[in-house]
């Protein structure tokens, strides 16, 4: 049935509104990284008359800049890692080894994945101070190990979707639990890992709350705490800290423009049995 023109034409001129909404601060920012200061006070949504690269040449001099990313860097991946290899390995104990234990431990993870991070800052901090791991990039990678909560629950889901007769056939061929993920769990739930460390990925880059309870040394400061540093140090010249801001996102939006086709692709595989 084809859809008449006229409801074509709502949802595109809805869909063009919403676009706007999102582009417009986008538009603000971008433009302003190009104007003096006192343009930007004269016509901040104005385009710039004569653009100015110095602010971008000013923020990327910053050796600071250089060595945030780097403290970034190093923070996502080996989160993301362990994530990944923690939920994967749960998440195929807790399916395979069925047992009262394990729907109990289940239900206490489900507990855990519904509790408001904010409600565990002072707990964890606590605890972080009796390992001394506070004010260091280990510490903090130790915080986002609690995201293989969400790793655990998504590649669980998946693989329940997987022919359990793999399995089996590997078990009668004498493979034993290790061999199983590895040489067939592992290569059939690539999908959902892909997706899943995307997911991750953004949001350890683009996190706030820990970093700023955790770190207080500036040279351990992730990309995001140096943004929000610039507000201190450039009061006066906020297209700068509009600078700092592009520069700090411009990974973020190189990697989702060529892994957004993965996120779909890999919810979608584990949606349908076999």
């Amino acid at each position: 049935m084809t859809t008449p023109l006229w409801r074509r034409a709502v949802l595109s001129i809805a869909m063009l509104a919403l676009a706007a909404v999102v582009a417009v601060p986008l538009y603000y920012v971008l433009a302003n990284t190009l104007k003096t200061q006192g343009e930007m006070v004269a016509t901040p949504l104005g385009l710039p008359t004569s653009p100015v690269f110095s602010n971008y040449a000013e923020v990327l001099s910053d050796p600071r800049i250089y060595r945030s990313f780097a403290n970034t860097l190093y923070v996502t991946v080996a989160s993301v890692l362990l994530q990944l290899a923690v939920g994967a390995l749960a998440a195929y104990a807790m399916v395979v080894r069925t047992s009262r234990f394990n729907r109990i431990l289940a239900s206490v993870l489900l507990i855990g994945f519904v509790v408001p991070g904010q409600s565990t800052l002072i707990p964890l901090y606590r605890t972080l101070v009796g390992f001394r791991l506070v004010d260091d990039l280990n510490g903090l990678v130790l915080l986002y190990l609690g995201g293989s909560i969400f790793c655990y629950f998504l590649v669980q889901g998946y693989i329940r979707t997987l022919p359990y007769e793999l399995i089996e056939a590997a078990r009668l061929d004498g493979a034993g639990d290790v061999q199983i993920f590895g040489r067939i769990v592992l290569p059939l739930i690539k999908p959902i890992l892909v997706t899943v460390g995307i997911f991750q990925t953004m949001w350890v880059w683009n996190d706030f709350l820990l970093p700023t309870v955790i770190i207080s040394s500036p040279e351990k400061r992730t990309i995001v705490l140096q943004v929000y540093n610039a507000v201190t140090e450039f009061t006066t010249n906020w297209p700068v800290f509009m600078t700092v801001s592009v520069v700090a996102l411009v990974p973020m939006v190189v990697f989702f423009v060529f892994t957004q086709r993965h996120i779909a692709s890999g919810l979608l595989a584990g949606s349908v049995k076999g």
